[in-house]
């Protein structure tokens, strides 16, 4: 249940692992991680790039038990159902109760079976229809039941953690090189809107985006052709969440992982096709020019704010965006949930 992708991050974050264990809604997967070619034909050194995948997993057919040690947690994708989650443990979960009553009790207090969006079955399951990340939290099933008509009856009290989570949102991000004009020219700051309207132009049909990270100019020391200056050029393609055109696009290759993909490898052949046209000049070189071999990619993870990815906090879950659990909070499309005590709900975006 849980989406699996690769994730970049530059500070550590807050939340820290409980003492309880937990159990996921789904099996944990790995990201595939390969080494890119540049542009060119040469390998670029040290980068890796995690490659999307989208990821299609039926809730319907999952259940949850329960545990009388720990309080299990559970990740229930926004808007989307939930697993079934039982009032049993995996011991009573295949033996005859006899009489049992069931009695859920949820953050906002004692849950019916006649709720519309948090259900209790007739054989004491808790179902949520479409989820909230303001339903998150803590659920608590009682359980009344006799092992035999002889015996007198037992109770039992079960807990569960459900967090509302959300498919991560990723970008590529692109480093390139260029051989530039001296670095205080204006022309080299004119060949950098250039090459942003000519990207931006790239991806625009697939609802993509350009966005400038960092351009510098540097002094670079050849070992047999001495001082060069060089632009060093980082820039970023994301999905449009809006997408552009009259009529909305629900066409299975319009999900952003395939877009973006579309978008990567036309960025990708627009850099080839620099490398080939440079080499059909004749001499003298242009005095602004790619590098052949210069261009690198990786896949980046962003959270919506609210969420964050914590492996450590929930390792049945550990690339997904998990909404942040009171303490703490993610004010931005950051990739993990920030500390603050005086955060007290689940999804804080701020530290008030």
């Amino acid at each position: 249940m849980c989406t699996q992708t690769g994730s970049q991050a530059s500070t550590p974050p807050a939340d820290h692992p409980s003492g309880s264990g937990g159990v996921s809604v789904g099996p944990s997967f790995r990201p595939a991680v390969r080494q890119l070619p540049a542009a060119g034909g040469r390998a670029p050194v040290g980068h890796l790039a995690r490659l999307p995948r989208s990821f299609r997993l039926s809730q319907d057919t999952l259940k949850i038990v329960g545990s009388t040690h720990f309080p299990v947690s559970v990740y229930v994708m926004l808007h989307q159902k939930s697993p079934h989650v039982l009032c049993v443990t995996q011991r009573l979960r295949n033996t005859e109760l006899v009489d049992p009553s069931f009695q859920w009790h949820g953050p906002k207090g004692k849950l019916v079976s006649e709720n519309t969006t948090a259900q209790v079955t007739s054989t004491g399951s808790l179902i949520f229809q479409s989820f909230e990340e303001t339903m998150s939290g803590v659920y608590t099933c009682f359980l009344e039941y006799k092992p035999t008509v002889e015996e007198p009856v037992k109770n039992l009290q079960l807990k569960y953690i459900v967090y509302a989570y959300r498919e991560p949102r990723f970008y590529y991000q692109f480093t390139a090189r260029y051989h530039a004009a001296p670095c205080n020219s204006i022309y080299n700051i004119s060949f950098e809107k250039k090459l942003l309207q000519i990207l931006s132009k790239l991806v625009l049909d697939l609802s993509c985006e350009i966005s400038l990270i960092k351009s510098e100019c540097h002094r670079v020391k050849m070992q047999r052709a001495g001082l060069q200056n060089e632009l060093f050029f980082t820039f970023s393609v994301a999905s449009i969440d809006t997408e552009k055109g009259s009529k909305p696009c629900t066409d299975h290759s319009c999900e952003a992982s395939k877009r973006l993909s579309k978008a990567k490898n036309l960025i990708e052949r627009f850099f080839i096709q620099q490398v080939e046209v440079l080499g059909k000049r004749a001499e003298p070189l242009p005095e602004i020019y790619y590098i052949e071999g210069t261009l690198q990619m990786v896949w980046v993870n962003r959270c919506f704010p609210g969420y964050g990815i914590n492996v450590l906090k929930h390792p049945k879950c550990p690339e997904c965006c998990v909404v942040c659990s009171p303490g703490s909070f993610n004010p931005r499309d950051g990739t993990h949930c920030l500390q603050c005590n005086n955060s007290l709900v689940y999804g804080a975006k701020t530290c008030m």
